[in-house]
């Protein structure tokens, strides 16, 4: 767990004639990471071709994506490919296969497009709603509606015999209409529409007879019937459009089995069709390459022996074979366990470690989760995080890694400020119990018991300050891991995190402490001073000549010329200059985890205030409105403190941990599998 899989490389001939064979078993187990055969260093790597598969990749994946959509219309989302069989595998008609989807789009397409239209009508009537709200009555905006409004409110008569057929012209325009009394055998009407339409609506005036009528004002005073009409439109056009989503979701559930079908061919082909692009042939023979975990050799073997009958040739090779300017290319897999996973999301995030070095995922949980604590210590509040993030994860169908571990890590945060919100006896801004460290609150607000370590803010900044030392030490350490299992001995002295920057470091602490404990009036001796500080000083004067001679070895032309010392001299001053300021801001930067935990306690304890305040009570009574204005303060803390809180963990992780040793160039393991989404 601390180091990353030990990795092998395979470089495998088998005959043409059981290339498919080696193909299926090969997409069976799924651990094969795919290299090109030109990364090998062979002198036949230029006597082979590159295959070129019958089928394009990137064509099945298309098609495949075409399918997903409609997966999503109905939030059906495939599986991890533990549903795929590779025994089941058969030639795709790529053809015939969007042929179906064709059929399908079109007859989606034909319901979408009324759908398109019903909603055009829905959002027209609502426009025509907003305008009607801004009337007292309809004769309101019949005076405003040439001047200020975006609707056309007219009154008129058309013969009542023609009143059905005018209705029907209307119906395909966004309108209300209402109808009065008859005389003279034509009906007085009330006509509402929009301006933009006004062509369409002149036409059908035009042609059923439509005559102005001034109204009486009484009759104009039917706002409530007008908006009733626009409802009962409404809700019919929003049930026609209920009514259309239920036949789109009939038709692709009806088609569900198939879709399901033909995507798992697909993906079973676009991953048959993968492997074969990285095979390279010759006239009778097929040839791959790529790693895999150690422990996955024996079975990956035997495997490929029983499909080929044993006419096939391995050739094994370690990882420590590869040269240094080649290790990045050594694929990486972490080994870590299953609850770890949103803790190596922030790694990977970050970068991915060079292969052979440490795999910092469990020490950033632990610290990611002390730093988040320590910053966001309340219990009340970490129970809130630990149940939202745990109901998400729960409730979470969408098969998103990233999102999956970002919930869980939710669910871990909030379990650290319940831990810590116990120690310092923080529930929701309240003390419930006594703390079982300090008394957070009480050192804010100055009412803490003066008992104990912890008995003002400078203690906090202290406490916070010792962290951030013990989180550089130990980066410290990982880096000099990583140097002795690189076998790069000379970084691991001169290195800037190497043994001696790390004793110039813990001599500067040490020093601090030294003038912290004596009232800030004394500094060790000269003679101490210059063993802890000045000597791991000057024998960093050696890393320039050193590293000089070592570029001379490999590059005899460089010279030594006379301002070679003088860059000596300056490469050195920069060096301690780097070290000295680096290190101070670094562990300076830990302050900010106390800055954040008091940033909580303070905003909490000004809602209180507030909330006496508003209570009109000195005593600590409370109203209604108090309450309100701790609940709403209570979800602003939780979101604002919980979001930086979050970010601030993860910036010193970064910044001041991983930059002690963290080499992030290394590839990540990812081998073509039925198990990987793409």
């Amino acid at each position: 767990m601390i180091f990353t899989a030990r990795m092998k490389q395979l470089v495998a001939v088998v005959l043409d004639s059981d290339v498919d064979r080696v193909t299926k078993e090969l997409l069976r187990q799924g651990v094969l990471h795919f290299v090109s055969i030109s990364e090998i260093q062979r002198d036949w790597k230029n006597k082979v071709n590159i295959v070129t598969p019958e089928i394009s990749e990137a064509q099945i994946g298309e098609i495949r994506k075409r399918i997903e959509s409609f997966f999503g219309l109905l939030k059906y989302y495939p599986g991890s490919g533990r549903e795929l069989d590779v025994s089941r595998l058969k030639a795709v008609d790529l053809d015939q296969t969007n042929k179906t989807l064709d059929k399908l789009s079109l007859r989606l397409q034909g319901i979408r497009n009324r759908q398109s239209i019903l909603q055009k009508e829905i959002l027209k009537l609502e426009d025509i709603r907003r305008q009607m709200e801004l009337f007292g009555d309809i004769s309101a905006g019949i005076q405003a509606g040439s001047q200020y409004s975006f609707l056309n409110i007219q009154t008129g008569s058309i013969q009542s015999s023609r009143l059905e057929g005018f209705t029907t012209a209307l119906k395909i325009i966004p309108s209300v209409q209402l109808s009065f009394q008859e005389e003279d055998n034509r009906t007085n009407l009330l006509l509402i529409t929009m301006k933009r339409d006004d062509k369409q609506v002149n036409t059908v005036l035009d042609q059923y007879g439509w005559t102005d009528v001034e109204l009486p004002k009484e009759k104009l005073s039917l706002k409530e019937e007008v908006m009733n009409d626009l409802e009962i439109k409404l809700n019919k056009f929003r049930s026609e459009q209920d009514k259309l989503n239920v036949e789109v979701r009939d038709l692709l559930e009806k088609e569900l089995d198939s879709l399901k079908e033909m995507w798992s061919n697909l993906r079973l082909n676009e991953l048959f069709y993968k492997i074969q692009s990285f095979f390279s042939k010759t006239s009778r023979t097929m040839i791959f390459s790529g790693w895999l975990p150690e422990s996955r050799r024996k079975a990956l073997e035997q495997g490929l022996r029983r499909v080929t009958g044993g006419r096939c040739y391995f050739e094994w090779h370690d990882a420590q074979e590869v040269d240094d300017d080649r290790i990045k290319a050594v694929p990486v897999q972490f080994k870590n366990p299953k609850f770890l996973a949103p803790f190596q999301m922030l790694v990977k995030n970050y970068s991915i470690p060079e292969y052979g070095t440490v795999d910092p995922t469990p020490l950033v949980a632990i610290a990611y989760l002390l730093m988040f604590g320590l910053m966001f210590g309340d219990a009340g509040h970490g129970a809130v995080l630990f149940i939202l993030g745990l109901i998400a994860s729960l409730v979470d169908k969408s098969k998103k890694e990233g999102r999956h571990n970002l919930f869980r890590l939710i669910t871990w945060c909030g379990g650290a400020a319940i831990v810590t919100g116990i120690l310092f006896g923080s529930y929701f801004g309240m003390q419930w119990f006594k703390p079982l460290w300090f008394d957070y609150h009480g050192i804010i607000t100055g009412h803490a018991s003066h008992s104990g370590y912890v008995k003002d803010v400078y203690g906090i900044l202290v406490i916070t300050i010792y962290f951030g030392i013990s989180v550089i030490a130990v980066g410290l350490l990982i880096n000099w891991i990583n140097h002795i299992a690189r076998r790069h001995w000379f970084k691991l002295l001169f290195d800037k995190g190497g043994l001696i920057g790390a004793w110039i470091y813990g001599a500067g602490v040490y020093t601090a402490w030294y003038f912290v404990n004596h009232s800030y009036k004394e500094m060790p001796g000269a003679n101490l001073l210059f063993l802890i500080l000045g000597l791991p000083v000057i024998l960093f004067m050696l890393k320039p000549p050193l590293e000089f001679l070592i570029d001379k070895r490999k590059d005899p032309g460089k010279k030594f010329t006379l301002l070679t010392p003088v860059d000596f001299f300056m490469e050195w001053i920069v060096e301690m200059l780097e070290i000295s300021s680096g290190y101070l801001a670094n562990t300076l930067s830990f302050m900010r985890v106390a800055g954040l935990g008091i940033a909580h306690v303070s905003l909490m304890i000004a809602f209180f205030e507030i909330a006496g305040m508003v209570g009109g009570s000195t005593s600590g009574s409370y109203n209604i409105w108090s309450y309100i204005i701790l609940i709403f303060g209570n979800a602003l803390v939780i979101a604002l403190e919980g979001l930086t809180a979050g970010i601030q963990s993860l910036r010193l992780n970064y910044y001041e941990f991983f930059s002690k040793y963290f080499i992030g160039s290394g590839r990540a393991y990812e081998p073509v599998s039925l198990y990987k989404r793409s």
